[in-house]
């Protein structure tokens, strides 16, 4: 019994967003135009009942719930979720509407409401989080399939973006403007930032080159660099990669070769390489 509870509690945590895409997940009814559908309003709400412990476990990892949303920010990969989970409860205890601006995300505080703004089109939404997920490597956002219509991210399932906690009180930013010139029908643009997978920050460079050299060594199919920042840290990196085919492919090498799985950056500065 005592197993079972344990159980039911990770499947309330987990919510509708796990592993995506699953099989038989999709589009739903086709939303004529996407950028018709209002952002989520940012609201003062309090925590909700569910969704909120310490800490919860997935998949044998475990992972940590924010104490604040307070100033959030971060670059990555997001993806989106459908008609798999339409109606399904979410983490927050919600029932999932594919239809409406929401998200998952795995440490922000439920409900929380953040922009997202797709680094290859410009594109800007604002949607409510109210889920867990996505618990696919290398993801840090799962969007619903509205949301993901809006961002212009349908045709390739996934989208370089940067999210950022918003409040009631902020002035609502430029939503969701396509540039005709540099965006397709599906808002898909033609120069899409690069990603990189980084693995270490060392204070001292030689122990940034021992890595490098160890992982040269394993025969990536992409080659290590050393970054320096402004801050002296010495960021071992491979990259750059062009696509998420390409980040889940040496995660894979990565992972077979014994090396930490690292993180996913979309670098916004220029540090120079060693």
């Amino acid at each position: 019994m005592k197993a079972l509870a344990v159980l039911l509690v990770t499947l309330v945590l987990v919510g509708c967003s796990s592993m995506v895409p699953e099989p038989g997940d999709g589009p739903g009814r086709v939303i004529d135009d996407p950028m018709a559908i209002p952002d989520a309003v940012p609201q003062d709400a309090p925590r909700s009942r569910y969704g909120n412990p310490e800490s919860y476990e997935v998949f044998g990892k475990r992972y940590r719930v924010m104490d604040t949303a307070a100033g959030h920010r971060e670059r990555g990969i997001a993806s989106w979720y459908g008609s798999k989970f339409h109606g399904r409860r979410t983490s927050s205890g919600e029932p999932y509407d594919m239809y409406a601006m929401t998200a998952a995300h795995k440490h922000l505080p439920l409900p929380t409401w953040v922009e997202v703004r797709h680094l290859g089109n410009g594109r800007r939404i604002v949607v409510k989080v109210n889920d867990r997920g996505p618990f696919a490597d290398k993801r840090i956002i799962d969007l619903s399939y509205a949301a993901a219509a809006k961002l212009g991210m349908l045709g390739t399932g996934t989208a370089p973006v940067e999210i950022r906690t918003v409040t009631p009180d902020e002035p609502a930013p430029a939503r969701a403007r396509t540039v005709a010139a540099r965006t397709d029908d599906d808002g898909a643009a033609g120069d899409q930032p690069a990603y990189w997978i980084q693995l270490a920050a060392f204070s001292q460079a030689a122990n940034a080159r021992q890595l490098a050299a160890e992982l040269n060594g394993a025969g990536l199919s992409a080659a290590p660099r050393i970054h320096r920042g402004d801050d002296g840290l010495h960021r071992v990196r491979v990259g750059p990669l062009p696509d998420v085919a390409a980040v889940d492919r040496i995660s894979a090498e990565l992972q077979r070769a014994r090396f930490s799985p690292g993180h996913v950056i979309i670098p916004d500065d220029t540090a120079t390489a060693d």
